[in-house]
């Protein structure tokens, strides 16, 4: 993989793929069941990078998520358009360069009778229509008989070829369902449509041994398959679900949504217009300077100017004008458009080319782009950070739609503490605000992620706060310092962390040799084995060295039978393959070093031979593979921290990068915090034809030009729970804790399934006491929430091990009419929380009044 797959991804692949080897050995049993696997994620997670990890493993294996390879593995990616699979074909091949070669488009005339395995194929419904060449000449009713030849010669047709592919014992077929929910509609006649057939199969073509549907939603898939009216013959193995929380925290997306429209009624194309194209040269100025601090090329945001199907050339003109007029330095090629048409439009005196959507992402000259409806599927640019719309506005979906497009990160990571180069502008210049509220409630509906901590924020017309100067340095210093935590990783492999984390070390030359010290340390623990279980490590080596059968002889006269087992030498060929599978439980990395040091100064073979039966009997000993686990996360722990201060000095990039390394951990690990530099909040709110300010309180660590920050959007206990902190005389300073990012305080807890899930408390009070400068963490939370109890839980693990780096640690909530406080710092509250039935009975018999 290109790609270093975020924590989500890694486990959605992982247990995907789980699912469709179980869905392989069903298939490959006496039973010969055909099934179903789906995976859902909402708009931008990466859906296709995923899909491509999981290609990857069935036809290589992976050493990562422990699976070997399927010989057979064949491919078939269908979707109901053929842009769609172009461009997925694209982003194949961006993401996975062992996949680069292996991607062939079905086209006539099609002449391998069976699809090859190792290959994915894309075919869309087009494709298998009656009338395609792909297929005619197949049950053609009205061919004469004798005179069906199929055309050009070929003398069989694509239907053929599934077929055999099908029958053939030594391939799997997995189709891939790209937008499951697509395609699957009830025709008028009963007919059923040609991805039913494909998945139910029909005349002597059988059903697709293995679906597996990628779709944004669960519905999505669950109504398509029941559409398809497979559930008498087909099982559905499991739904592998990404959490849309987990996907806003990766940094992947965007965490704002900022929706700009006129107050007024009358033509604001123009003006908004402008607006938007201040912005987006607001934004270039803001990446120059990022950059410039990280030693990094800086991001070159595109501004979308999203036209109705049929534009007026004259509107259009006129708008380029204006564009050429706000952006003199605009380079004669930095306009480009998307339409259909895919050739260049002259709008008066500007012809503007066409450039394919896949493209527009990495032609970083191409500064606006014109575009209607199409693209909004199947397309991603994250450098394309304001969008300005003509369309009306009864034409909220399509604006929804594209939005939804323009969501991803540019870096693919969040830029920390800065909401500013995390965030999306729309400006709707032919709105108002009620219509614009249809786009909010789009955007916080099924198209984007949703729900009070999932997502983006939308915001309307915010303010930017930036650091405010009243706050001690004090307190700047203590944040950085406060201990936050990781969220773990179900599919978390020790080996690889240590691996990652030695070569991040060594290419920041903070530790020469880091891969080579700590492979040392790792065939230090497998010598350790080899002495301690010297006699069971000898009964391995024999295993390995000799092939054990049976044999099962009959008399048919007498009816006797007798059975016996016997006994081989193995010979090279079945010793490499006990290496191999030896070396996926150590990790290849460490089993071919440990051969170097096995076979150290040997001049023969021999000594490699006998280092690859050490290793293959090595790891048939259950206590090899925990042993150096244990020792890998002793490594990672260690380094860590003694590195921790060097890697602060580094760039942003490579700090995000050591935070990744730092979380791949099946528990909770500590991370610093990054300092906030400025973040956009709603200073009003309309109401009618009025406009009305927020409330707003002072000694916020970010602050307007006032000194102030906007609580407008706390409910009634949250601001309660401010004014008390600041009413109690020794508040240095507060803060508001976002839903995301390193500059938010972060612990980890376990719902009711086991699931870990991250609890990001709503305040820190920076105060003055005797010891100087301390911290506090105040959660006001419901205790008739569902997640109250599993939170309060979490609350009481982070206060056990980092209690006595704050002044207090609480949650808070109203009960009987008054706030009261579970107070974390106290040994008894943190045990009755693991004990009580729920969160309102720790409050009633554990809180004291706040």
């Amino acid at each position: 993989m290109r790609f270093t797959l975020k924590d989500y991804q890694a486990d959605a692949v992982g247990d995907t793929l789980h699912e469709l080897t179980s869905a392989r050995d069903f298939y490959r049993s006496t039973s010969k069941r055909v099934s179903s696997v789906a995976l859902t994620a909402t708009t931008g997670a990466g859906k296709t990078v995923m899909a491509a990890a999981v290609i990857e493993a069935l036809f290589w294996g992976s050493d990562d998520f422990d699976i070997a390879p399927d010989p057979g593995a064949v491919v078939l990616w269908f979707s109901d358009d053929p842009a769609l699979n172009q461009r997925t074909r694209h982003r194949l091949e961006q993401a996975s360069d062992r996949l680069r070669n292996r991607l062939v488009t079905v086209e006539h005339p099609f002449r391998y009778q069976k699809l090859q395995a190792g290959n994915v194929y894309f075919l869309n419904t087009s494709k298998l229509s009656k009338n395609s060449l792909l297929v005619r000449g197949r049950d053609d009713a009205d061919a004469l008989p004798g005179l069906d030849a199929h055309p050009d010669t070929v003398p069989f047709t694509f239907w053929d070829t599934l077929r055999n592919t099908i029958e053939d014992d030594g391939l799997t077929l997995y189709m891939v369902l790209d937008e499951a929910h697509r395609g699957m509609g009830k025709r008028p006649s009963e007919t059923p449509t040609i991805v039913k057939r494909l998945i139910n199969g029909h005349s002597d073509v059988p059903a697709i041994p293995i679906v597996w549907g990628i779709s944004a939603t669960v519905q999505r898939f669950e109504d398509a398959m029941s559409a398809a009216e497979v559930q008498s013959n087909r099982v559905h193995l499991a739904t592998v679900q990404v959490d849309p929380v987990r996907i806003q925290e990766s940094g992947l997306l965007k965490d704002d949504i900022v929706l700009d429209f006129p107050a007024e009624t009358g033509d604001f194309n123009t003006v908004l217009l402008r607006r938007g194209i201040r912005k987006v040269k607001a934004l270039s100025r803001a990446w120059v300077m990022y950059s410039a601090d990280q030693g990094e090329e800086p991001v070159k945001p595109l501004m979308v100017l999203q036209v109705p199907n049929k534009p007026s050339p004259t509107e259009v003109a006129a708008a380029i004008d204006v564009i050429r007029d706000e952006w003199p330095e605009l380079e004669s090629d930095a306009i480009a458009h998307v339409f259909g048409d895919h050739s260049a439009q002259t709008f008066g005196p500007h012809s503007i080319p066409y450039i394919s959507p896949e493209r527009v992402q990495d032609a970083t000259y191409v500064r606006v782009l014109l575009a209607k409806d199409a693209i909004s599927t199947g397309w991603d640019c994250p450098r394309a950070e304001v969008m300005v719309s003509f369309r009306p506005a009864k034409d909220e979906t399509h604006i929804t739609q594209l939005l939804g497009r323009m969501i991803r990160t540019p870096l693919a990571r969040r830029i920390e503490g800065n909401d500013m180069l995390n965030s999306v502008e729309c400006i709707l210049p032919k709105f108002n605000k009620t219509t614009a509220s249809l786009v909010l409630e789009r955007i916080m509906g099924n198209d984007l992620p949703t729900g009070e901590t999932v997502g983006p924020r939308v915001l309307v017309d915010p303010q930017v706060m930036m650091p405010n100067p009243a706050i001690p340095d004090e307190v700047w210093e203590l944040f950085q310092a406060l201990p936050a935590e990781t969220l773990p990783r179900k599919h978390a492999n020790p080996i690889k962390r240590v691996t990652a984390l030695a070569h991040a070390l060594a290419a920041d030359r903070l530790l020469a040799d880091a891969g080579k010290i700590a492979h040392e340390r790792l065939h230090g623990v497998l010598n350790g084995l080899s002495a301690q279980y010297a006699k069971d490590l000898s009964k391995a080596v024999e295993d390995v060295l000799t092939v054990a059968g049976g044999t099962v002889r009959g008399h048919a006269r007498h009816g006797l039978r007798q059975d016996a087992t016997w006994k081989e030498v193995a010979d090279d060929r079945a010793i490499q393959d006990a290496y191999r599978t030896g070396a996926r439980t150590i990790t290849p990395d460490v089993a071919r070093t440990y051969i170097e040091h096995l076979a150290a100064g040997a001049d023969d073979e021999d000594a490699y031979r006998d280092a690859n039966v050490q290793i293959a009997a090595l790891a048939l000993l259950p206590q090899t593979r925990p042993a150096l686990d244990t020792e890998a996360d002793r490594i990672a722990h260690e380094w860590l921290g003694q590195y921790r201060v060097a890697i602060k000095d580094l760039s942003e990039a490579r700090q995000s990068l050591y935070a990744e390394i730092t979380a791949m951990s099946t528990d909770p690990q500590l991370i610093s915090m990054a300092l906030p530099k400025n973040r956009q909040e709603e200073t009003k709110r309309v109401i009618g034809d009025s406009v009305q300010l927020l409330e707003r309180r002072s000694l916020h660590l970010l602050a307007d030009d006032e000194g102030l920050f906007p609580i407008g959007k706390l409910n009634p206990d949250e601001v309660e729970v401010l004014d008390t902190e600041i009413a109690r005389g020794n508040l240095l300073a507060w803060y508001r804790n976002p839903t995301g990012g390193r500059d938010s305080m972060s612990l980890a807890y376990q719902d009711r399934h086991g699931d870990w899930r991250t609890l990001r408390p709503d305040f820190l009070f920076f105060v003055n006491t005797e010891k100087g400068v301390q911290a506090n963490i105040v959660d006001p939370h419901g205790a008739w929430l569902p997640d109250a109890l599993a939170k309060l839980r979490g609350m009481a693990r982070f206060a056990d091990v980092y209690g006595d780096q704050f002044h207090r640690i609480e949650s808070i909530s109203r009960i009987d009419g008054k706030l009261r406080v579970l107070d974390f710092t106290l040994p008894s509250v943190r045990a009755a929380v693991l004990t009580v039935a729920d969160a309102d009975s720790a409050y009633r018999e554990f809180s004291i009044e706040y």
